[in-house]
């Protein structure tokens, strides 16, 4: 596809802080290159420097992808309790002048199409409008949750006291009705200033000029009908998912040396549960010790990728342990020598887009992070949700009661997923009759989402008439 004479068209990109959603980010600039010859900038604000995977990250970036991090801005004056969502949109807000001097020189040098900002990046509209570069955002979560952005403020106007204390379910447009505990986490207490961060953004987003969403049609049919209905004051939006970090093919992963990969290798087809709550998730220690006794009580083959507990201190005082940075010592004593001939478990991480195209897996036990969902979706492995935080209970919800490719175990009165409810969901998905419905609607999932990637799909359809848009825009 042709690109300008000079130079090939250029994009800056600011992500928010946080390896998650850099990976799509990163797949987006570099499906931009191989199609239409794009060249994209990363224009990072960072509270500090770099952890080890974003900096291991960045440096295996392509050559037509570039990077410039910016100034570290200062949070002594926070609270250490600040949560996530604040501190990501301060980080932004505090580095505007940063960010304004990284747009105008690189308008200057390379006469930028687009500046397309993550969800919480809504405050450097401001900094590209000044150089009439058009905003988009990228929203790197569902539809579903970008159904909720929109409607947040009529929300807030309402409904009165906190979501999660509503009698009835939330109906939010285009959306399977939700209980308002479910809603994603920064608007869980109105009080927080995570809260009114929130609804700053979600104001701000019909500044953009256009969204870009990580999922598409079949996926979550509703939503996204909604959103591509055209309405005053709403951008168009651009469903052009799934976007993943892929895996080698599931050939490849025999030559592997990984040990998760040797284990799959001599496990039979479909049989093995993978379990992983993601980069960021923890259990608690007593979470832990019910997750393991389930495991094993349901006598299935399984891979774990354990971490420490999240409440390592108390956890080992109260089991009498020693604390430990190893996550194998919170495992219920003599674990690992029963299930060995089942199960492997794997401290810390595991290679996970290459597990989940490995053939021996038929499950994914999972904390539902969009990533970790879409490479499951694309895959095609059906899933145990168990939401911890962000938005992962909202996209529980839209798995286990709209489009129904996966089981949701019951949280007890405890506040615990116990043993016996974690072996009825495992035994029920890898045997039970509703475990057969959901691989097969999960079989449909997978060939749709590899349709809408194929070359007249929609998802490539439309991110080929944005390209030519921002080729135009660039030429200007």
């Amino acid at each position: 596809m042709e690109t300008t004479a000079h130079a090939p068209p250029h994009i800056a990109i600011l992500p928010s802080p946080g390896i998650g959603h850099l990976i799509p980010l990163v797949e987006f600039a570099k499906k931009l290159h191989h199609r239409h010859g794009f060249s994209t900038t990363f224009v990072i604000p960072t509270d500090g420097p770099l952890s080890a995977a974003q900096t291991t990250f960045l440096s295996a970036l392509p050559a037509a992808i570039d990077y410039i991090l910016l100034p570290a801005v200062n949070f002594d004056d926070l609270a250490a309790d600040v949560k996530i969502e604040t501190r990501i949109s301060l980080t932004v807000t505090r580095s505007l002048p940063s960010i304004r001097d990284a747009f105008k020189s690189l308008h200057q040098s390379k006469t930028l199409s687009a500046v397309v900002v993550d969800l919480f990046g809504t405050d450097a509209f401001d900094a590209a409008r000044e150089l009439n570069i058009p905003p988009y955002i990228f929203f790197c979560s569902t539809a579903m949750a970008l159904c909720m952005f929109f409607h947040l403020p009529t929300l807030d106007e309402t409904l009165p006291g906190e979501y999660r204390d509503a009698p009835e379910k939330l109906r939010i447009p285009g959306c399977t009705p939700i209980h308002g505990r479910d809603l994603f986490d920064p608007v869980q207490d109105r009080k927080n200033d995570a809260y009114k961060w929130a609804i700053h953004h979600a104001k701000r987003y019909k500044l953009a000029e256009g969204i870009l969403v990580n999922s598409f049609q079949e996926l979550e049919p509703g939503p996204v009908q909604f959103l591509l209905k055209k309405e005053p004051g709403k951008p168009t939006v651009y469903p052009i998912g799934p976007l993943i970090k892929m895996g080698p093919s599931k050939s490849a992963s025999a030559s592997e040396s990984d040990i998760s990969l040797k284990f799959l290798n001599d496990q039979p087809i479909g049989s093995v549960l993978y379990i992983s709550f993601g980069s960021g998730g923890a259990l608690s220690h007593a979470q832990i010790i019910e997750l393991a006794n389930g495991l094993e009580m349901s006598e299935q083959r399984f891979v774990w990728v354990v971490r420490c507990p999240n409440d390592t201190n108390s956890g080992a005082s109260y089991f009498n342990i020693q604390n430990s940075g190893d996550p194998l010592a919170y495992l219920p004593e003599g674990f690992l020598e029963r299930t060995r001939d089942l199960g492997l478990v794997v401290p810390l991480w595991a290679p996970q887009a290459r597990i989940l195209a490995h053939e021996s897996v038929g499950a994914f036990l999972t904390h539902c992070g969009w990533n970790s969902v879409l490479e499951s979706v694309v895959n095609g492995v059906p899933m145990i949700a168990w939401p911890l935080y962000a938005e992962q209970g909202m996209n529980a919800v839209m798995l286990h009661e709209d489009v129904r490719v996966a089981l949701r175990p019951r949280v007890g009165e405890n506040g615990l997923i116990e043993r016996d409810e974690v072996a009825k969901a495992v035994k029920g998905l890898m045997e039970g009759e509703e475990g057969k419905g959901i691989r097969s609607r999960m079989k449909g999932l997978k060939d749709a989402a590899a349709k809408t990637l194929g070359e007249n799909g929609d998802s490539v359809k439309l991110l080929d008439g944005l390209a030519e848009k921002w080729k135009s825009s660039g030429r200007k």
